[in-house]
């Protein structure tokens, strides 16, 4: 969607934020020894709380309120009877709506202990994400996303699973522009507007190019033993650096 009013920009804000608090507060809640589901149920009752909707729930039927997934899982995973263990690297995906307004975001931690491996990939990940947004103006081609991502992920000596991108949010979950690449592209030549709606999500990892859907299909997931980071982002483009949606 494209911003056209106040109205927009406030609504979008609100729901923003809820998404923003319920991944926070999932996070601070995962304990050793708790399932996936019993996670899930967490951000349930916070989506609830604060009258939301789970967009993948009422999107495409989604199985859970929320994305968690664990280790070799990139994205879409499903919760469930999995237990979490110590030394996990955990993401959770936080998508929502309310008054007809989707935000989105994500983060990935890990579960103590962690290794130098899994905070390198935390900190790249976040990093590349920090870098994209710095480009992601008004008038800026898209490709230029991809390309700051690209960077970090090289500079870092990490991979870039290239099957999962960015994308339009606003009105609905997944809209214009879909497809926004996690590296550059030269043949994309679309360009950002002021106004417009996206979110970013750069998804690092220690081995993988490519995930694969598992027999679940949802959960998409690198063989064993890669692991992957991703951070999100809802934002506005502006002229200058973007409106974050789902910063607290």
């Amino acid at each position: 969607m494209t911003i056209e009013n106040q109205h927009d920009l406030d609504k979008l804000r609100h729901i923003g934020k809820i998404v923003a608090t319920v991944l926070q507060q999932m996070q601070n809640q995962t304990e050793v020894g708790m399932t996936t589901l019993e996670l899930d149920m967490i951000g349930k009752r916070l989506l609830d709380k604060y009258q939301a909707h789970s967009a993948p729930k009422l999107s495409y039927g989604f199985d859970g309120y929320t994305c968690i997934s664990i280790n070799e899982e990139a994205a879409h995973g499903i919760p469930g009877p999995k237990v979490i263990k110590a030394g996990d690297m955990v993401n959770i995906d936080v998508s929502a709506e309310k008054d007809g307004y989707f935000a989105d975001t994500g983060g990935s931690f890990v579960v103590p202990p962690s290794n130098d491996l899994k905070n390198r990939l935390i900190h790249s990940t976040k990093q590349a994400l920090n870098e994209a947004c710095k480009v992601a103006t008004a008038d800026a081609p898209i490709n230029g996303i991809g390309r700051a991502i690209q960077k970090v992920a090289k500079r870092n000596k990490f991979k870039i699973i290239k099957n999962l991108c960015s994308h339009g949010v606003g009105r609905s979950l997944h809209e214009y522009p879909e497809e926004i690449l996690g590296y550059f592209d030269r043949r994309d030549k679309r360009k950002l507007h002021e106004g417009l709606v996206i979110t970013i999500e750069p998804f690092l990892s220690t081995k993988a190019n490519w995930v694969e859907e598992l027999d679940d299909g949802w959960t998409l997931a690198a063989p064993a033993p890669n692991l992957s980071a991703q951070f999100e982002h809802t934002m506005v483009i502006c002229k200058g650096k973007p409106l974050l949606m789902t910063q607290l």
